[in-house]
């Protein structure tokens, strides 16, 4: 049976990666921005593929299971480059460890609720917190190969962006825990009651 084209789609996002990192280490002018074009592709694909599942009928387990952990993967390589070439340096590490621990953090609620059937949905905040977390660190992997942009400078621009993108962090990880609490509470009163 052919794999179905989300499953490519979330497959190529997970290839991409490695991509992303080795592209960013070449030399410089044109590494920014063919960095920024495979980063792209990969944030149009984490939009299309779960798009196409639902279009089609084509959810699967794989998707399922692959498409937050390409997410996650593709977040976290990015955001340890910007720190590894000082592109976040000093108090700007901190929006960055905002993200990682938030994504860790939904990750096990996830998982511990997925045990009992209990989905947690996505947000609108947390699709608007993804697209402006996205278009930050695409603007900062660019840095000091972008375009003038006046009296601000493309890094100064991204790391704007990533702090707002780390605030909307806070408030939806802090919605996944409060919805998560009550469901694990309702567990753990399933399980004494039996």
């Amino acid at each position: 049976m052919p794999m179905h084209l989300p499953n490519v789609l979330t497959l190529s996002r997970i290839v991409a990666i490695p991509l992303v990192v080795g592209l960013f280490f070449l030399p410089d002018p044109w590494n920014s921005w063919a960095t920024l074009a495979v980063f792209v592709y990969a944030g149009v694909t984490d939009f299309l593929d779960g798009y196409l599942a639902r279009a089609w009928n084509q959810q699967s387990a794989f998707g399922r299971m692959f498409d937050p952990i390409a997410d996650k993967l593709l977040v976290a390589a990015v955001l340890l480059m910007l720190v590894g070439v000082e592109r976040l340096a000093g108090i700007h590490v901190l929006p960055a460890a905002v993200i990682l621990c938030r994504e860790i953090l939904v990750s096990g609620l996830r998982e511990v609720l997925a045990e009992a059937r209990v989905g947690l949905p996505v947000s609108l905040l947390a699709k608007w917190k993804t697209a402006l977390q996205m278009i930050a660190l695409g603007v900062l992997l660019i840095g000091p190969a972008g375009p003038d942009l006046g009296p601000l400078t493309t890094t100064q621009v991204g790391l704007a962006g990533l702090w707002l993108a780390a605030l909307a962090t806070l408030v939806t990880g802090y919605d996944y825990l409060i919805a998560s609490l009550r469901h694990i509470r309702q567990m753990d009163r399933a399980v004494s009651d039996s």
